[in-house]
Parts: C-alpha cells; sequence; structure tokens
C-alpha cells in the first residue's frame, strides 16, 4: 500500500512524502534553508515517527544551508534512537558538495545493496 503526501510553502519548498511497506520517502525540491527549517524538520520526524527506514530524496533539491543539515542530523538521531534508520539518495551539485564538505554524505549514505 501506498500513499502520498504533498507540503509546500511560499517559498517553494515542497516536501512530497510516499508510504510504501517498509520504509517512507521523503522527497525534497526547491531550496531549504532557515526559511523552511520548521517544514523540513517537521516533515522528517513525522517520518521518523511512522516507518522505521526513512529514505530522503535530494533529487529536485537545488540548495542546502546549514539549517537543513541540521534537520537531516535530528531527524537521523531520533530514527536510530527508535531502532531505525534516515538515508539521504540523489543528491546532485551543490547539495553534495555540501554533504561531502560536512561528511554527512557518509553518515547518511544508506547501506550497501539498499534500494533509495
Amino acid at each position: 500500500m501506498s500513499s502520498v503526501e504533498r507540503r509546500e510553502d511560499t517559498t517553494g519548498f515542497e516536501v512530497h512524502t510516499s508510504v510504501e511497506t517498509d520504509q517512507m520517502v521523503v522527497a525534497l525540491v526547491g531550496e531549504c534553508d532557515l526559511a523552511t527549517r520548521e517544514a523540513l524538520t517537521e516533515a522528517l520526524m513525522a517520518a521518523v515517527e511512522q516507518a522505521p527506514t526513512v529514505v530522503v530524496d535530494l533529487k529536485a533539491l537545488r540548495f542546502l544551508d546549514s539549517s537543513g543539515l541540521h534537520g537531516l542530523v535530528t531527524a537521523h538521531r531520533a530514527a536510530r534512537e527508535r531502532g531505525g534508520r534516515l538515508h539521504v539518495v540523489n543528491a546532485g551539485g551543490s547539495v553534495a558538495t555540501v554533504l561531502a564538505l560536512t561528511g554527512l554524505d557518509e553518515l547518511l549514505r544508506p547501506p550497501a545493496g539498499a534500494d533509495g
């Protein structure tokens, strides 16, 4: 069974959430910064509470600053505390660079062989 939820704010930042059998996919679109921090953190924390594995798809994310990084780390820690996992996939451009510079690309990398 799969369901989809979409959240969008006035800045063009969007969160698309889909529930799959054993994981939740949270796709981020647009730019994630201080103005969108609450929407990001709220969506990620809700996903962590609903599924043991959360996959954050960054394919359509054009910008990510420290506020977004904080939201990812906060949700990652919450997932681990619950015995779950949070991973990021499909980062590109400046988003991939920011993740690599901070080491979050390694921390939030899916396990080998995992679908993302």
